[in-house]
């Protein structure tokens, strides 16, 4: 099955967002205004190793973490950081991985992109990040074998990532198994600096859908009411028994790979594309047009956001760093073992 959601045409009225619309817009503004500052900070020498932000992917991260319950599975990658928040990533987890806090899920150990939370069922990305889908997999069959019931999985992936052997096998194994795999794809134009038509041939990475056994749908990532109809339909079917869902969304990344990177190479005539609109304008554009809120109540949202990351971050810069010659390196998980008398 291949649907479409398209985006209204501005010549007609307005139809109503959805009913998380407002929720889902105040996830992408935490979100953008944490970036920026992290931006910031990294442009100033204060974080060390790569930050690479989701600037115009927000909608689509915000979707694929508000429709998940306790006992799902959440597969997120680097842009996904409204997406974490939205699945409960407490703000102060984040600021202390990029800060190196020794407090952190991290404790100051690995790059700031790789946290995750395991007992909270939000996967650690892998940096081969096709490899995410067969993780995702393995951990519902897991569940499955365990006898749990209603839950499903999400795993997020660029269309650069769909281009590896290991996406794959993940997209064979997921519909052979039948597992409750949703999959949203991001189709940010480039993989790095490699454009779509050096990425693969066919028409509309949805095609691939059929092909694997998904159910297949494509919409506008720009448009929050549509990222939140399409993705959380697929969860609701997912959750349902259908299966497994692919969802390809497109947009533009609208900031380089990372923060060491000036996106030179994206072309003016793909940044007059209409997948290239900034997804926070677009939804405030929407908020404003159907009256949802008022500019005051914009205004204080906005004062509300900085005043959390300002104090997430003010904690994390207080907060040691680990030192190496007195750290417990032993690993979380094998601890016991480590431990336990031969």
């Amino acid at each position: 099955m291949l649907q479409t959601a398209q985006r209204q045409s501005k010549t007609k009225k307005p139809s109503p967002p959805h009913e998380r619309f407002l929720e889902a817009y105040r996830w992408m503004l935490l979100t953008r205004t944490l970036e920026e500052k992290l931006v910031s900070l990294y442009r100033g020498g204060l974080i060390t190793g790569g930050v690479y932000i989701g600037r115009g992917q927000e909608a689509v991260s915000a979707a694929c973490g508000l429709f998940l319950q306790k006992g799902d599975i959440f597969a997120p990658l680097i842009r996904d950081q409204a997406g974490r928040s939205a699945f409960g990533e407490p703000l102060l987890d984040v600021t202390r991985t990029y800060l190196g806090s020794r407090e952190g899920p991290m404790r100051g150990r690995d790059g700031n992109i790789h946290r995750g939370r395991p007992q909270d069922n939000q996967l650690a990305m892998v940096s081969h990040l096709g490899a995410m889908i067969s993780v995702t997999v393995g951990a519902l069959m897991a569940k499955r074998f365990k006898g749990e019931k209603g839950f499903i999985g999400l795993a997020c992936i660029g269309e650069g990532g769909m281009q590896t052997g290991a996406f794959h096998e993940g997209m064979n194994i997921a519909a052979v198994e039948q597992v409750p795999l949703v999959i949203v794809a991001t189709n940010n134009h480039y993989a790095y600096s490699t454009p779509n038509d050096r990425e693969f041939a066919c028409h509309d990475l949805v095609d691939r859908a059929i092909g694997y056994g998904f159910e297949g749908y494509s919409l506008d990532g720009t448009d929050l009411s549509a990222c939140l109809e399409v993705i959380g339909g697929a969860v609701k079917r997912a959750r349902a028994g259908r299966p497994p869902q692919l969802v390809v969304a497109s947009v533009l990344r609208l900031s380089g790979h990372g923060e060491h990177d000036d996106a030179s190479y994206v072309t003016e005539e793909i940044r007059r594309e209409p997948f290239a609109r900034d997804c926070l304008k677009v939804a405030e554009q929407t908020i404003a047009d159907l009256n949802l809120a008022d500019a005051k109540t914009l205004t204080e949202w906005r004062k509300e956001a900085a005043a959390k990351v300002d104090e997430a971050i003010a904690t994390a810069q207080k907060e040691a760093p680990p030192e190496g010659d007195k750290e417990d390196w032993c690993a979380i998980s094998v601890r016991d073992l480590v431990e336990s008398p031969e």
